[in-house]
């Protein structure tokens, strides 16, 4: 199987070549999609013949450990656990949708094989984090995304694409020189950049791990992105093309997260447990945010992209909770927003796509034109604001139930607060259903086509059935966090 981990990087590697090396864009494309196809079997493949977790430390269920560059001590040390083989199942699927409607769609009819073997460069960056056991290798693997991504927003995106995408560039850009920082704090503390060595014991001093801790968080909160620090999501998400919107929404932000409560929390527990209150004060914040300014909103992309600025502060709500419960909320909270809110770029780049507009003023009446597109969007809104038995239920009720078992007035109101916030997304997921689907149909709506092609159901069905699977059994994500999440709590004892 250490074959098969090293396949999942290879793969679409390989794949964005082929796809820049083949002349006709036509073949390109399908040669990537093939990739990516063969690229998810790989990383479905990593569940089998996994070694069993042993103890409250951190054990990969497979892993590669060369020495990459010797002279400096520098090693390829990749692994896939509980924690890492959701989100890289999450990647690859992803993906895989993006190139099949690629197939189908370009946008601007621009070169799609160049789009594609961007999509594969993003993929291997995406994945490598998930799977990366060393520190620098994590950093190589983070800042890999950011070219590829920019080139994508600023290639096929919006009429604003650029602007968008030097703020996304500028914006990550600083959170990476502050996460290359904490990470050479940890690594020149500790003497060693290997994950699992330094998840087992931390050498760092109390002081030194606040430090740290404080420099990793701002650095992964550009990119999860928290409150304050979220003002490039929405313009880059407006601007970019949709499968951009579904990779950065869905698996992009997750590197922020991921690496919050793997290297963060993992790495400094003293200093996650002195930050824990600051970190949960901002990130119910987020959520409040968040609520209030989709409220407000007047496009369709712009409100779901702000949407993810209140459903990540649930995410770390659950992280600065430091208890398991919240772990695990973070963990399915991930996965389940990477699910839904896909979906949910997928559904608002057709509606654009075919009204040629995204302001909200100007829908209206989409069920009278388009009955099933309709139905998808209501079917994907009220996953997203947590509608039990759906995907999005689990993270955000657990979050707010692990704030109330840390006890205290501080966590007690910092819950009630978040609670709050969960109305606040389901009344402006509420309006954006009675904005577009309800009423009579607007003139924009009126020459919407009504049937949903053959390659929008095959990128949509998958991630529909995922918010059904995650919701009715949540054991699906669950079952083989436990011997990752007593390694985290065991490191913070």
């Amino acid at each position: 199987m250490n074959a098969v981990l090293v396949a999942v990087l290879v793969i679409p590697a390989l794949g964005a070549l082929a796809s820049v090396v083949i002349r006709s864009d036509r073949a390109g494309r399908v040669a990537g999609t093939v990739a990516a196809a063969l690229s998810l079997v790989a990383a479905a493949l990593l569940a089998v013949d996994r070694a069993p977790a042993t103890g409250d430390r951190l054990s990969p269920w497979h892993q590669v450990d060369v020495a990459w560059v010797p002279a400096v001590q520098l090693r390829f040390h990749v692994g896939v656990d509980g924690v890492s083989y959701p989100l890289v199942v999450l990647t690859a699927l992803l993906t895989l949708l993006c190139c099949l409607y690629s197939l189908w769609q370009v946008p601007g009819e621009r070169n799609g094989r160049q789009l594609v073997a961007l999509l594969l460069v993003v993929e291997v960056g995406i994945v490598g984090v998930f799977l990366a056991l060393d520190l620098i290798l994590f950093f190589v693997f983070f800042e890999l995304v950011l070219l590829p991504m920019y080139a994508i927003i600023a290639g096929w995106g919006g009429p604003e694409r650029r602007a968008a995408a030097r703020k996304f560039v500028l914006y990550t850009l600083f959170g990476s020189v502050i996460l290359l920082v904490g990470l050479l704090v940890v690594v020149t503390g500790a003497n060693t950049a290997d994950l699992v060595t330094l998840t087992e014991s931390s050498t760092l001093g109390a002081n030194a791990q606040r430090v740290a801790f404080v420099l990793l968080a701002v650095g992964f909160a550009v990119k999860s992105p928290l409150w304050p620090l979220h003002t490039w999501l929405p313009d880059a998400h407006t601007e970019a093309p949709t499968v951009g919107s579904v990779i950065l929404a869905g698996v992009l932000l997750k590197m922020g997260t991921y690496g919050l409560l793997r290297i963060g929390v993992g790495v400094a527990p003293d200093g996650a447990r002195w930050a824990s209150p600051v970190l949960a004060g901002l990130a119910v914040a987020a959520i409040l945010v968040g609520g209030l300014v989709c409220l407000a909103q007047t496009e369709l992309k712009r409100l779901i992209a702000y949407s993810s600025v209140g459903h990540m502060g649930f995410v770390l709500l659950g992280i600065a909770t430091l208890t398991t419960t919240g772990f695990q909320a973070a963990l399915i909270g991930n996965l389940a927003h990477g699910v839904i809110t896909g979906l949910l770029f997928f559904l608002a780049g057709a509606i654009k796509d075919r009204a040629h507009t995204g302001d909200l003023a100007d829908l209206g009446g989409l069920r009278e034109t388009a009955p099933r597109l309709a139905g998808l969007l209501g079917f994907a809104a009220i996953a997203s604001l947590g509608l039990p038995g759906l995907a999005g239920f689990w993270g955000e009720a657990f979050a707010v139930v692990a704030a109330v078992q840390r006890g205290g007035p501080l966590w007690l109101t910092l819950a009630v607060l978040a609670a709050i916030g969960g109305a606040l997304t389901a009344a402006y997921f509420l309006r954006l259903l009675r904005k577009v689907t309800h009423g009579p149909a607007s003139p924009a709506v009126l020459g919407v086509r009504p049937a949903i092609a053959g390659p929008e159901w095959l990128a949509w069905a998958p991630l529909a059935v995922g918010v059904l699977a995650v919701g009715l059994v949540p054991a699906l994500v669950l079952a083989a966090t436990a011997g990752p999440m007593l390694a985290l709590t065991g490191a913070l004892r």
